[in-house]
């Protein structure tokens, strides 16, 4: 079985243009992520999934000077993107990640993809965000080509194309759901990058942990929280962008 990581990615944020090639260290966003994706273990191959728009044309020579495949889709149909990137790069498990978690930790992932794979007989999507207890920034989702497939086929709502999943999980009568969840609940810490004031809190922890711990961890994060938990107040104002039926 073939475990692909799909990094949807484009520049066009309406809250934040650019945002996922922004720089802190002198290294984008994306860079970083890319640099932490590469340590899941138990994936086979990542995969930058971007968009036709010339636009997006920077999010390109940046996975070809890494040496990173990418797939050029539809903007606003995510899920035909998905499909079309898990479709060409052969993928029988698909590990969805956005482009605005760069501080995702590989072992995060790398727990998500081992219950998908102990329990794939009996499941086919496995989060750690259904439930809430991780903080936001490290969610990652593993669901099955064929439930992707039957999605991209069936689902007709906007919402349901733009946001890849939710023809999977808004259906528990049909398709199996597991969850992830974290030793305690950290689910208060937004660790994303939608808006400018995220950015600021994303370029704090970067700066202080990289140059002396290139491959912080989850753990990491939180103790630089308990050291600072003033920091948390940077974004704290910031909502999430809800699913629209």
């Amino acid at each position: 079985m073939k475990t692909v990581i799909i990094v949807q990615a484009r520049m066009t944020s309406t809250r934040l243009p650019g945002k996922v090639l922004k720089k802190v260290l002198d290294k984008p966003l994306l860079e970083y992520q890319i640099e932490r994706l590469k340590r899941v273990k138990l994936a086979d191959e990542i995969v930058i999934a971007t968009t036709i728009n010339s636009t997006d044309l920077p999010i390109i020579e940046l996975c070809d000077r890494l040496s990173i495949p990418y797939f050029l889709g539809s903007e606003e149909d995510v899920l035909t993107r998905y499909y079309g990137a898990a479709k060409e790069h052969q993928a029988d498990v698909v590990v969805r990640i956005t482009s605005d978690c760069p501080l995702i930790d590989p072992l995060v992932i790398n727990k998500v993809i081992q219950f998908f794979l102990d329990y794939r007989h009996e499941c086919d999507y496995v989060s750690n965000s259904l439930e809430r207890t991780y903080p936001r920034g490290m969610d990652t989702e593993v669901f099955s080509f064929l439930a992707l497939h039957q999605a991209f086929v069936e689902a007709i709502a906007q919402p349901d194309r733009e946001h890849v999943t939710p023809f999977i999980y808004m259906h528990p009568e049909r398709y199996r759901l597991a969850q992830v969840v974290y030793s305690e609940n950290q689910s208060s810490h937004r660790w994303t990058v939608d808006t400018a004031d995220d950015f600021e809190l994303i370029k704090r922890i970067i700066e202080t942990l990289y140059p002396e711990i290139p491959k912080f961890t989850l753990e990491d994060c939180l103790d630089l929280f308990r050291e600072y938990p003033d920091w948390s107040l940077i974004n704290a104002h910031v909502e999430q962008k809800k699913y629209a039926a």
